[in-house]
């Protein structure tokens, strides 16, 4: 894991994260790792999965769709064993 200093932090700052930590019951350290992680990951963020996950609903995709589907790439799909590479 990363360590991150903060230099230069004011005094007024330093007690209003003391205070905020007190009230949600953890130490200093923990409660700027939790308004980071807050401020870098926000709640509304579109998870990928999530996104793929709606957009197959809103299309009526079920899961005999994607079956065929991958039935159908296996059908076209070249099995040989990669060659590899070389520079001569």
């Amino acid at each position: 894991m990363a360590a991150v200093t903060i230099r230069n932090l004011s005094d007024e700052a330093h007690r209003a994260l003391k205070l905020r930590a007190a009230k949600h019951n953890r130490s200093t350290e923990a409660e700027m790792r939790a308004i980071l992680e807050a401020a870098v990951r926000p709640e509304g963020r579109l998870l990928l999965g999530t996104a793929l996950s709606a957009a197959s609903r809103e299309l009526g995709l079920t899961n005999a769709d994607i079956e065929a589907l991958e039935q159908s790439l296996d059908q076209v799909r070249d099995r040989r064993p990669a060659e590899p590479l070389t520079f001569e």
